[in-house]
């Protein structure tokens, strides 16, 4: 990529590379910021809506990038009541991130201290030094416009702490990595361990590490949190996720049984024998049991009506395919008895 500049010598506004480069900032709060950073002093009494509307950044744009300003320390407000009872907003917009204190401060009239580098001098004395490296933590670290994906957190020293599992430890570094979304949010060492085992209730029920952090640093306070430990505790006590319900395990799936050869008559064939078949008779298949179970109660019918004296029709259950073939041979003039005639 080329690149080519000319400084202008008049109307510009200083901007910090670390603003530029913020990417948790949206490309509308960054153009609002610099915008009013740029503008006269008689211009600065009118609201920031004002502004906003003058850049063309209304309704739903102006509200994302106010509340992005506000998250992040740049902007703060305050609503007082007047001695007419009209309620008023002062509003404080700031260049860099400001704590709830350093705001108070700025607008009681103080100012925020500025931390000069080492080597910065006016003259500068001696011989030429190294290059100073330090002294800041970068804001543009963290990959990517989600939030939820902060700068790696590097594990923290446990002086006289206990270990922790591989669970209790990620629980420590969500908690420990929400300073990188708000200042108002930084944890120690050992505050992050009063809470370590809320956090882990969430990890235990499912919910993934940027879940939990996403929904910890989601709708935070205008001016911040007054104690980080109280905020998040409350957090994740009331804002656990249930529990899913076990699964239930899968119904056995019942054994195949092989396929056996048919002891009944008629052509060989096979069947697979089932936990229904009759009375553990296994060796034969359902058509072949039914058709021996008709023929012992023919046998039984037949040896009651002959006990009883009464006539025996040895046709009374013949199949209508048989008396259809014996009225065919009727028809062709043999002498045959026809069943049922």
């Amino acid at each position: 990529m080329l690149w080519h500049a000319i400084a202008p010598s008049r109307g510009y506004t200083k901007a910090a590379n670390d603003l530029v480069r913020n990417q948790r900032l949206s490309s509308d709060a960054k153009i609002l910021l610099l915008y009013v950073q740029g503008l006269p002093d008689d211009r600065r009494g009118v609201a920031l809506s004002e502004h906003a509307r003058a850049l063309g950044i209304t309704g739903r744009a102006y509200q994302k990038a106010k509340k992005l300003l506000v998250v992040h320390g740049f902007l703060y407000e305050w609503r007082q009541q007047g001695g007419r009872g009209f309620w008023t907003t002062e509003q404080l917009l700031a260049n860099v991130c400001l704590s709830a204190e350093e705001a108070g401060a700025v607008r009681g009239g103080g100012s925020v201290p500025v931390v000069v580098s080492p080597g910065v001098r006016n003259p500068t004395v001696g011989q030429p030094g190294a290059r100073v490296v330090g002294g800041s933590t970068p804001v543009d670290e963290e990959l990517g416009k989600n939030m939820s994906h902060p700068p790696s957190e590097p594990e923290p020293q446990r002086v006289g702490l206990p270990e922790v599992d591989p669970e209790e430890g990620e629980a420590e570094r969500v908690l420990l990595s929400l300073r990188h979304v708000h200042r108002s949010l930084h944890l120690g060492v050992a505050e992050a361990r009063k809470l370590v085992k809320l956090a882990v209730a969430w990890l235990r029920r499912g919910v993934t590490a940027d879940d939990m952090r996403r929904v910890l640093v989601s709708d935070l306070p205008v001016g911040g949190v007054r104690s980080a430990v109280g905020f998040l505790r409350h957090r994740l006590v009331h804002k656990l996720p249930e529990d899913p319900a076990p699964v239930p395990p899968p119904a056995p799936v019942p054994p195949v049984a092989p396929l056996v050869v048919c002891t009944g008559p008629g052509d060989e064939h096979l069947f697979r024998p089932g936990p229904g078949d009759g009375d553990g008779d296994d060796t034969r298949c359902g058509p072949c049991r039914r058709e021996a179970a008709w023929a012992a109660w023919d046998e039984a019918r037949t040896a009651q009506l002959a006990s009883e004296g009464q006539e025996v029709d040895p046709y009374a259950h013949t199949p209508w395919r048989e008396r259809v073939a014996a009225v065919r041979t009727v028809g062709a003039g043999a002498d045959v008895d026809v069943p049922g005639r």
